[in-house]
């Protein structure tokens, strides 16, 4: 379905929601088409291929609201969507918070976005994938392999509004992956590598990607344990993410609503030290998680929810923002059989100025992760405490892997000692550089 007929649909969608008797609406129309295939051994293992279309519309009868969803985009099932969605939001419970986005924030104009519309054959991602696996398989002290996989994946994303908004863009990514065990017995140790982009021809050479997975497999060979203590723990980019993603979790309106968040009282305060700043960009270039505006039309702009250390906002969407007594950020998100809730797009935290070798060398010996086990994270109460796994430093160098031990803190204690190295690269929608977080507590033997 090309562009403008994506538009037309959702167009169409509210169009009968107002014959229906809706109050309001919105529809949010989508296409997807993803491909994957995967090798192992050499020899193909999974190939999938999927393709979707539907629309989600949400009508409003006073203040009561419902959403509902369709797969069938002829103008007859239109229809019954709208009477069906009418006839529920009629008998709903009021919600004075949820409503449109007012008229006056909708975007006017947005950005294009630059995304790459090739959709590669089954036989050129088995060819990826064979090619990242091969190279890792064949690497000394690698004994087995779990594959390699590529895939890739084109969306089309249109909403309008009975408020005046019509918009559409266009999203892809592409990705390659491979998973090697090193060893046998009870003393194999796996590992992986992989990269996500928004355009084909910039996936990293294949091979690389197999061989990086099988020098992080080697490795990690015959671990050591540690005995408890308290020290400097490093985080990997790939581990310390998370840590960005519990900080998202804490400042969602969904979250500050419902006061079920250890940052509920925190705006406005130095929650990081001065020199930290978490950046959210929905207009990143080549960003994962880029759109041009957010799921009511509001247009995306950056914005920094960590400046100087201090939070200057919620992460807010029309609905908790209402509740809040606020005005949204724009981070409104959705799917077609859900309303809108708030979510981040592209955040990442700025890099420091120091490498990580010179953060090793002023934070002293410490315990450096590259894999976490488990979710252990307590919004309400902000405790943290995950299994890991990694190399312990000496000297600035790895001395050794280590695995079976524990880390536990508070979220809020450790992002006021968190320290970022300047090593920053954009490889999923939420990215981080090196962090090193001071006196953390490790449980070993």
């Amino acid at each position: 379905m090309d562009d403008a007929a994506l538009i037309s649909l959702a167009e169409q969608a509210v169009a009968a929601a107002k014959r229906a008797g809706a109050d309001g609406a919105d529809a949010y129309a989508a296409t997807s088409a993803d491909v994957t295939a995967g090798i192992r051994h050499g020899a193909p293992e999974t190939i999938e291929r999927s393709e979707s279309r539907g629309v989600g519309l949400r009508v409003f009868i006073g203040q009561a609201s419902a959403t509902l969803s369709t797969s069938d985009i002829t103008p007859d099932a239109l229809a019954r969507l709208a009477e069906q969605a009418v006839a529920i939001a009629r008998v709903a419970p009021a919600d004075p918070h949820a409503a449109l986005a007012d008229a006056a924030l909708l975007a006017k104009q947005y950005a294009t976005l630059d995304t790459d519309t090739s959709m590669p054959d089954i036989a050129t991602l088995q060819s990826l994938s064979r090619e990242a696996e091969e190279a890792g398989r064949t690497a000394a002290g690698i004994t087995n392999s779990e594959g390699g996989d590529a895939s890739a994946g084109q969306y089309n994303v249109a909403l309008a509004t009975s408020t005046g908004f019509s918009g559409q863009y266009r999203r892809s990514s592409y990705s390659l992956s491979a998973s090697l065990i090193a060893g046998t017995g009870e003393s194999m140790q796996r590992d992986y590598d992989y990269a996500v982009t928004t355009r084909f021809d910039a996936l990293p050479d294949a091979a690389s990607i197999g061989i990086e997975a099988a020098k992080r497999a080697t490795e990690r060979m015959n671990p050591r344990k540690i005995p408890s203590q308290s020290a400097t723990v490093y985080l990997d980019p790939r581990c310390g993410k998370q840590l960005l993603g519990a900080l998202a979790g804490a400042i969602s309106g969904a979250a500050i609503t419902r006061g079920t968040s250890f940052l509920k009282d925190a705006l406005g305060t130095a929650v990081f030290y001065p020199a930290i700043t978490i950046t959210d960009d929905p207009l990143l270039v080549h960003g994962l998680a880029s759109r041009p505006f957010d799921a009511e039309g509001i247009a995306a702009q950056p914005r920094n929810f960590i400046d100087a250390g201090v939070l200057t906002s919620w992460i807010l969407d029309t609905r908790s923002a209402n509740q809040l007594g606020l005005t949204t950020t724009g981070h409104a998100s959705r799917g077609l059989a859900s309303a809108p809730s708030p979510s981040s797009t592209n955040l990442y935290m700025q890099p420091g100025t120091l490498s990580p070798e010179e953060l090793f060398a002023q934070l002293g010996d410490g315990f450096y992760i590259t894999e976490t086990i488990g979710h252990g994270t307590n919004l309400i109460t902000g405790d943290y405490s995950v299994g890991a796994s990694g190399f312990w430093l000496e000297g600035g160098v790895r001395a050794y892997p280590v695995s079976e031990v524990t880390i536990a803190g508070n979220l809020r204690d450790m992002f006021a000692r968190l320290v970022p190295a300047n090593d920053l690269v954009f490889k999923t929608s939420v990215n981080v550089p090196t962090l090193a977080i001071p006196a953390m507590t490790i449980a070993g033997s």
